[in-house]
């Protein structure tokens, strides 16, 4: 009976939360480990559906880069990066929409589904939801060189930028209660394909729904100090400040430009939350504490 009260009194607490959450858009970028570790798939799957049935609006952003290098690797396809992002031919952006949109995002709603969910995937090219132009980078010159040696400009092939997020597609579909599963392929110009960065196709939909929160979950606590302790909450304004010292550094950093776009948009919160975490989700949204860092 004193474990049954504990649990009642843990729904209590949680009551100020759900009432704050209800009827509020939650952008969740689903990837990493809980992705691939099937004890965390299944409580991803109900994690998510708690949060449709008590009145969340959940959309779920999902990866696929380990999935999609498998298939590379079977197809004898090499992998080549710059500045950590893909080069993607036209062979290369057949196998990654072939993974993400035929495989990845199928077995995602298929879970949600099979837990007793709503789920229906997507893809950004789907009405049009995401719309992008071509990325291309530039490399090879600093600024004193600048005058002299402009710098390379690197053609990436079909990787993609977000320019629009039609979300007619999105909002009919939570009028009718279905939780959105999208793969970050988005529409060019010119009709094709192109592959985004998950995080930044997150970040973009977080902003044109004005979500209440946005939640990267990554392989990694949050972000550290360079002490290796955890930062519980940052704010925007500090991040230039944290990368320009080294204390955010690597791939976190493309993390936290992504949760300071979403905040310029529109997004009122932003999380980077460790997806190795059982219940990671419901531990950030409803705990006073939180887990990960909060970026505000």
């Amino acid at each position: 009976m004193k474990a049954s009260i504990e649990r009642a009194k843990i729904l209590i607490e949680s009551l100020p939360y759900i009432q704050q959450f209800r009827h509020k858009t939650v952008v969740i970028k689903y990837g990493g480990h809980a992705m691939v570790d099937e004890n965390l798939q299944r409580q991803f799957a109900l994690d998510v559906i708690l949060l449709n049935h008590i009145g969340v609006n959940v959309v779920i952003v999902h990866g696929g880069g380990p999935q999609i290098n498998r298939l590379l690797d079977r197809l004898e396809i090499t992998p080549s990066y710059v500045q950590g992002m893909r080069v993607t031919d036209g062979e290369t952006m057949n196998v990654v929409e072939m993974v993400l949109v035929g495989r990845v995002n199928k077995d995602i709603v298929g879970l949600i589904n099979h837990s007793g969910g709503k789920a229906v995937g997507l893809s950004g090219r789907d009405g049009d939801l995401v719309c992008a132009r071509k990325l291309q980078i530039s490399v090879g010159a600093d600024a004193d060189a600048l005058a002299e040696a402009p710098p390379e400009i690197i053609d990436l092939g079909r990787v993609g930028e977000v320019t629009k997020i039609n979300a007619e597609v999105l909002t009919t579909l939570k009028r009718e209660d279905f939780i959105p599963v999208i793969a970050p392929v988005g529409v060019g110009e010119d009709g094709q394909a192109l592959n985004i960065n998950a995080d930044l196709v997150a970040g973009a939909i977080a902003g044109a729904l004005q979500a209440e929160k946005l939640i990267l979950l990554t392989d990694v606590e949050g972000v550290k100090d360079k002490g290796g302790a955890l930062l519980r909450t940052l704010r925007a304004q500090d991040l230039d400040l944290l990368i320009g010292d080294g204390t955010i550094a690597g791939g976190m950093i493309p993390k936290v430009n992504c949760c300071r776009d979403a905040l310029r948009q529109g997004v009122h919160k932003t999380y980077i939350v460790d997806g190795r975490l059982e219940h990671a989700i419901l531990l950030e949204m409803f705990t006073h504490e939180g887990v990960g860092t909060e970026i505000y």
